[in-house]
């Protein structure tokens, strides 16, 4: 975020907790395993739209199919990017302190285990200083090793929990609740909240199984909060669209954070840095409440863009969905005046080129806020696919009522995959405000008004030529709500969340609040 961050007026319920969101990636790769790109270059785009982040090597795999000559290629570039991870390890804690700022972004070491049996498991640390790269085989045993040796300084989240068990799913069986607060699902692999979603498993590994959802683990009775990640592979944490988390803290702190996570008190969202946030009573997302008392649910809302529909999901049913423009309920609207989101987008062009856009855009008699960029890295995964670390030299910032930019963007590869980059800003405007976007020496200028009316497009040039589109303003109601909903008294061993859809497509999950 460049400029004000969501400020209190926007969020009262959090802040009531002394709460506030923070957003991070802290399951993502580059070139120091297998994947692309070098760890500075990773952690300096992160920095670019993340508060905390933790890099992550690959590290080893015990039932690893090493006699299936099938696969023999895939485990071949594993092999090397173990040894290449155990390599670079004790002297890559240098390159993460150094990128570590305190209160401004922060940094946390990580590797990841893969497993058939178990399925796959990020590990983290609370501290930078070096730490041991430890293998292990089950669950138990990585709970066993990582508390001899570091205490309660390391937590392991299962990810890509939705591949069905045997095929690097999460086994239910071995989870371990104290080494697993919380779990990732969502991520460039897919949803893994429920059976069915508009973000399906696609990746060579196969489909999501049912009994391997989120709503299934917690209807065993695991306890456990929601992260999204993106497991980008090409050196680009926080790659826009694939995943990141919000974990609510005080202060963007290694010990609140960690806390904070630790407490479950986190969102999965899968772009836009939005804020979803609940409580019964004095419980939020991740706490345990008692059986019977409060029976209402407070909950607040800030978009990201246009809100579709926010859902109450208790026992796995849909218990409760506010349509805001059914029920507008926006958290502050300020007379003579109006708070909107302008989200510039760009990228587009002919199949297989870029282009690298130059320009500012000024808001004329308005205030800018605050900045959120949403950018993409490429979209690479495996070292057979080629080299994902392109050039880059991305810029967003902000002088007032003008951000200045230059970004490249690929054309879109298809004609379902969005390869464009955008910048969002947070805005005030007033009944004479006017946008004006100068790109490439070419200047295209338009009322507040008509953009509320819908969203402005343009080329370059002709037909095939490189593109934007600016967004359409959304009104205080359309991207603000807040509200109590009135829901039963929870019974013993209940559990509820809440989701939030954009009507661009972009989610986010708040924890579940649990009944003792």
């Amino acid at each position: 975020m460049i400029g004000e961050r969501l400020p209190e007026r926007l969020s009262p319920l959090a802040a009531r907790f002394g709460l506030r969101p923070w957003y991070g990636d802290i399951h993502n790769h580059c070139g120091i395993s297998y994947g692309h790109g070098s760890l500075e270059a990773a952690l300096r785009r992160a920095r670019r739209q993340l508060d905390f982040v933790s890099v992550t090597g690959h590290a080893y795999w015990p039932d690893m199919p090493v006699d299936d000559a099938s696969v023999a290629h895939i485990v071949d570039f594993h092999v090397k990017g173990f040894a290449r991870l155990q390599k670079l390890w004790a002297g890559h804690f240098e390159e993460l302190a150094r990128a570590d700022e305190p209160g401004v972004f922060t940094v946390f070491p990580g590797y990841e285990i893969h497993s058939f049996a178990h399925g796959d498991y990020t590990v983290v640390y609370r501290d930078i200083a070096g730490q041991p790269l430890i293998e292990a085989e089950t669950p138990a045993e990585l709970h066993r090793l990582l508390r001899a040796a570091v205490g309660d300084g390391a937590f392991a989240f299962p990810h890509h929990i939705g591949y069905r068990l045997g095929a690097r799913g999460v086994n239910w069986d071995s989870v371990v609740a104290e080494l697993s607060p919380v779990m990732e699902i969502v991520s460039m692999h897919g949803c893994s909240e429920t059976s069915v979603m508009d973000r399906p498993f696609l990746h060579s590994m196969g489909p999501s199984d049912g009994f391997s959802t989120a709503r299934h683990g917690l209807s065993r009775g695991h306890r456990f909060g929601f992260l999204g990640n993106t497991d980008h592979h090409s050196g680009y944490p926080g790659s826009y669209g694939h995943g990141r988390s919000a974990v609510y803290a005080a202060e963007n702190d290694r010990d609140a954070l960690w806390e904070a996570i630790n407490g479950r008190c986190t969102n999965a969202l899968t772009g836009d840095s939005s804020h979803l946030f609940l409580a019964v009573g004095d419980a939020v997302q991740g706490a345990t409440v008692a059986a019977g008392g409060n029976a209402e649910l407070e909950l607040e809302a800030v978009g990201g863009g246009f809100i579709d529909c926010i859902d109450v999901i208790r026992n796995g049913d849909i218990v409760a969905r506010v349509t805001p423009d059914l029920a507008p309920s926006p958290i502050e609207v300020a007379n003579g005046s109006m708070e909107t989101l302008l989200v510039l987008e760009l990228g587009w062009g002919a199949r297989g080129s870029f282009h690298d856009w130059t320009g500012t855009l000024e808001l004329l008699d308005g205030e800018i806020l605050g900045v959120e960029p949403r950018l993409r890295g490429p979209e690479v995964v495996s070292p057979l696919e080629g080299d994902g670390d392109g050039e880059d030299e991305a810029r967003v910032e902000l002088d007032g009522s003008r951000i200045s930019f230059a970004l490249r963007a690929m054309a879109n590869p298809n004609n379902s995959t969005a390869a464009t980059q955008a910048i969002a800003a947070r805005i005030r405007i007033r009944p004479d405000s006017r946008v004006r976007l100068t790109v490439d020496g070419q200047v295209f200028e338009a009322s507040a008004e008509r953009l509320l009316q819908g969203a402005l497009s343009g080329n370059l040039g002709p037909i095939d030529s490189p593109a934007f589109r600016l967004h359409p303003l959304p009104r205080p109601h359309q991207w603000q709500w807040h509200g109590s909903i009135g829901i039963e008294p929870l019974r013993r061993g209940e559990w509820l969340y809440a989701r939030m859809r954009q009507a661009n497509g972009q989610w986010n999950w708040a924890s579940p609040i649990f009944c003792e």
